[in-house]
């Protein structure tokens, strides 16, 4: 169990470097950081929407996701076509600059994606994915058991309770 514990993290500590590292060095020549291309990368396949949505997508807070917005808006990937809402609920779309660096981002994304599966095929992609996906469910899932009058230890649990009774 033990051995199976450093693994586990290690594993996922190094991935998770390894893609804050991948972003860095792709998106300097775009002149963006990592908040940027997730917003850029969804606002691209997904289309116009709101910057909360964008905070679920990203599974970014809220100050987070407004720091990239102001950026984005200033060097002029993406506008905000409604003044008359709030900020957080206006709906953003790409300009014609946040289109061709939002399909650079996908391109990218998709390029890095098929080099980091070299040497598994559709069947360990689909078992490896699906297996993940229920280690953080189940991850998600204890973090909601500890007490809910203390912060979540998950950001992407929200406000809605994962227990299972």
């Amino acid at each position: 169990m033990h051995q199976r514990f450093e693994t586990f993290t290690v594993l996922i500590a190094n991935i998770s470097r390894s893609i804050r590292k991948i972003k860095t060095q792709e998106m300097e020549s775009l002149n963006l950081k990592g908040t940027h291309v997730s917003c850029l990368y969804y606002l691209y396949r997904e289309g116009e929407m709101t910057a909360a949505r964008l905070c679920e997508l990203c599974e970014e807070d809220k100050a987070n996701i407004s720091r990239a917005i102001d950026h984005l808006e200033t060097e002029g990937y993406i506008v905000s076509r409604s003044a008359a809402q709030k900020r957080y609920r206006a709906p953003l779309e790409l300009t014609e600059k946040g289109r061709d660096a939002g399909e650079a981002v996908a391109q990218k994304v998709d390029r890095i994606l098929v080099e980091a599966s070299d040497g598994l095929d559709e069947t360990e992609r689909a078992i490896m994915y699906k297996s993940l996906s229920r280690v953080c469910d189940n991850l998600h899932r204890i973090c909601g058991d500890y007490d809910t009058n203390t912060k979540k230890c998950c950001p992407s649990l929200k406000s809605k309770d994962t227990r299972e009774e």
